[in-house]
């Protein structure tokens, strides 16, 4: 069999056929605001340039040099109909795992608990990457109905609510190296980027940028069920050049708003499982400032690449002591943590892993059926 270079560890991997299963709801990698379509693109064509034979399914109007697959013609979000996405993915799913054995190695899934019963009926190594959050008690009796289903977190802190489940790993979000380019040089603005909604609390983040003298740049989305807060609580105080809403924002965008911002407000009041924008904006050399909620611990090191404050006047502190904060090494701490290369090699060993477990399950069982057969 061919072998792929694992670059991280130096040693050599079996070329494996992978299924990378992404949401309908945006494109691969999105066109503008998706976190989880983005790190699918990430992950598959970091996968494809070690050596992999890998198809993904997702929208008709991804890019990838994988095998596209669609579940659909575009994108559900940008073309109006999110509320198809349900069934479109469990006709997908119904497909991928139909002919699993005839063309994959392992298949791994993105949308969340959706491939747990079809996993259940196939022999076909599998595993979940949990974008979401878990903490919302009303969904757990789905992921207990599955105890053997193997699941991978993208943060510790993501698992709190769950401690329980098949666990198989912990694989923090990576980017490419050179997607977005450093600035070394330090900016006159705070950013705000991803998405504009009570939990993320702009607000919070308006707060400083007011009480610290320090515009603040906001380049985010608005999603429909987030309309009435951005129009009663945010609008109002969006008043250039202080607070300046520039909108949603593509992967080209980035390096400029992120690398020439003084720092990113990460002002999230939610256990988010990972936010992408710190990474993002320790790419481009520009420290974090974040309150201490979900992932923002393990991500940032206070004192290295940022801050951690929960209070508006501690976060208003933070923001007068970047200066303290080397670019370089926020730059340095993205290279050697969140690269799109140290996130693949680790879901290669999850992968080599799942894999020789269902092989050894699989002997165990024919061997118990031919003594059984005596």
């Amino acid at each position: 069999m061919k072998l792929a270079t694992n670059e991280s560890s130096g040693s050599p991997t079996k070329r494996l056929r992978i299924a990378q299963i992404a949401p309908l709801y945006e494109s691969v990698p999105p066109k503008l605001y998706g976190g989880t379509e983005r790190v699918v693109s990430y992950v598959t064509e970091e996968l494809v340039r070690r050596g992999h034979d890998v198809t993904l399914f997702a929208s008709g109007d991804s890019e990838t040099r994988a095998t596209l697959a669609p579940g659909c013609e575009r994108a559900l979000r940008l073309l109006g109909k999110p509320e198809i996405g349900i069934p479109l993915q469990l006709a997908m799913l119904a497909q991928i795992f139909k002919s699993a054995h005839e063309r994959f190695d392992i298949i791994h899934s993105h949308i969340d608990f959706w491939s747990f019963p079809f996993s259940r009926m196939s022999n076909m190594p599998s595993v979940s990457t949990m974008h979401g959050r878990l903490d919302l008690p009303d969904f757990h009796p789905v992921y207990h109905q599955f105890p053997e289903a193997a699941m991978v977190s993208i943060s510790d802190a993501q698992r709190g609510p769950l401690p329980n489940v098949n666990w198989v790993a912990t694989v923090y979000h990576g980017m490419p190296r050179h997607l977005l380019s450093f600035n070394p040089r330090r900016g006159e603005y705070l950013a705000f980027i991803g998405r504009i909604s009570p939990e993320k609390r702009l607000d919070i983040a308006i707060d400083v940028a007011l009480k610290s003298a320090v515009p603040l740049k906001i380049a985010a989305k608005v999603d429909v069920v987030d309309r009435e807060y951005f129009a009663e609580v945010v609008k109002p105080r969006i008043k250039p050049p202080m607070v300046e809403y520039i909108g949603e924002i593509n992967d080209q965008q980035k390096s400029e708003f992120l690398g020439g911002a003084l720092a990113l407000m990460f002002s999230i009041d939610w256990p988010e499982p990972f936010g992408l924008a710190m990474i993002e904006a320790l790419a481009c050399g520009t420290p974090v400032i974040a309150r201490p909620c979900g992932s923002v611990p393990e991500v940032i090191r206070p004192g290295v690449t940022g801050f951690i404050a929960r209070e508006v006047d501690e976060l208003v502190a933070a923001v007068g002591n970047v200066d303290s904060i080397s670019r370089e090494q926020c730059r340095r701490e993205f290279e050697q943590r969140f690269t799109s290369e140290v996130m693949v090699a680790k879901y290669e060993r999850v992968y080599q892993r799942l894999i020789e477990q269902k092989a050894m399950q699989t002997e165990e069982l024919h061997s118990q059926q031919a003594a059984a057969a005596r």
